[in-house]
């Protein structure tokens, strides 16, 4: 196996793939980094190139974990699959659709796998929503949203050049809240709003992008996506709240009311036949849950492949294709470890509570909308 990118969030990476060997159900032969030696000493004896072709063509690898910047994602895959290997992908996976057609393709071609990071799709709360909803317990589902509020301070923008980025050197990064942090809540959103029909794209996406902090991409967003006549997705994030709190998703029906705070595990529901109750879930990791379907021979489905990933890309388009990134006004924020937008928190609950995007709930800094047919 091998690990494509040690700092950063490649760090949880190393620490997963280190519980996975120890289990003795992996071994990481090799890594790619452009890091200097100090960021990488702690891998030990493994191998370290700076360049993931040479790497490939100095060692057999099975599995390429690729936790790298984002405008690196589908090219890097792409080598990976070239070479032979499945390969678990960071999110977002890729920056536009067409990259998603051609990785599909590629991989299919190589007879290949591609699993995404997506690991709230690895909860097992999510089956169990969808199956609630599917035994009509919650009644006629009405509206599906989706909020997170995190504080980031000065320096998260400062941790890498793709940072807050939506281009970098004529390549598309497309970096912000709903495409890179909170990529989670609206890839959930997604598998919560069409469980039989994961291929489906929605068939339009408004988005409204807004920054408080000095950056190019948006650092407070919403979006909405429809299918066909089938219910509204509305999805708000921002990491200029005033303290973190669980993102989660929630679904709306006539009968009852059901949320699910992902990065727990966590499902809370309320209907008017069952009254309250909640429970918390296991996870099945999604690294492991690939090797499962390598081992089984690719007759069991992964929980997060990359044919799946069609609706978040269209949301990925969405944010690339919107050519304004609002200002938040200096007087309607303060700073504090990071910026802080005022009363934020509440305009991201509005909007997952109530399906309405931030231009439709009054606020003074947001107004209108882009839709992307």
């Amino acid at each position: 196996m091998a690990l494509v990118g040690v700092g950063g969030y490649g760090a949880w990476h190393l620490r997963n793939l280190r519980r996975l060997c120890r289990a003795g159900e992996a071994r990481l032969a090799a890594a790619c980094d452009p890091a200097p030696a100090v960021r990488t000493a702690e891998l030990g004896p493994v191998p370290v190139y700076d360049d993931l072709g040479e790497l490939l063509a100095r060692h057999h690898i099975d599995v390429t974990v690729i936790a790298s910047p984002i405008p690196t994602h589908a090219r890097l895959a792409a080598a990976a699959l070239r070479a032979g290997t499945d390969v678990l992908l960071e999110k977002p996976p890729v920056t536009s659709s067409d990259e998603l057609s051609q990785l599909c393709a590629l991989a299919a071609e190589a007879g290949r796998s591609v699993q995404v990071g997506f690991q709230s799709l690895g909860s097992h709360a999510l089956p169990a929503l969808t199956g609630l909803i599917g035994s009509g317990a919650l009644g006629a589902v009405t509206g599906i949203g989706g909020a997170g509020v995190w504080v980031r301070p000065f320096a998260y923008y400062r941790r890498a050049p793709w940072a807050g980025r939506r281009w970098l050197d004529g390549e598309a990064v497309v970096d912000g809240t709903l495409t890179n942090p909170f990529a989670h809540a609206v890839a959930t959103a997604f598998a919560v709003a069409q469980p039989g029909s994961p291929e489906r794209t929605p068939d339009g996406v408004e988005v409204e992008l807004y920054r408080a902090h000095d950056i190019e991409a948006d650092d407070t967003a919403c979006m909405r996506a429809r299918f066909g006549g089938s219910t509204a997705v509305v999805v708000a994030t921002t990491v200029c709240g005033p303290r973190d709190q669980d993102p989660y998703v929630v679904v709306h029906g006539e009968e009852g009311r059901a949320a699910l705070h992902y990065e727990r595990d966590r499902l809370t529901v309320e209907t008017r036949e069952s009254g309250s109750w909640q429970r918390t879930y296991g996870r099945t990791d999604l690294l492991e849950d690939l090797l499962a379907h390598i081992a089984a021979g690719r007759s069991t489905p992964l929980l997060a492949p990359l044919h799946r990933s069609g609706a978040f890309t269209a949301v990925v388009d969405a944010v690339r294709q919107e050519q304004r990134v609002r200002p938040v006004p200096p007087r309607y924020w303060h700073d504090d470890s990071g910026r802080v937008i005022h009363g934020v928190d509440e305009f991201v609950r509005r909007a997952a509570e109530d399906m309405a995007l931030f231009s439709e709930q009054g606020i003074e800094w947001a107004s209108g909308s882009t839709s992307r047919e």
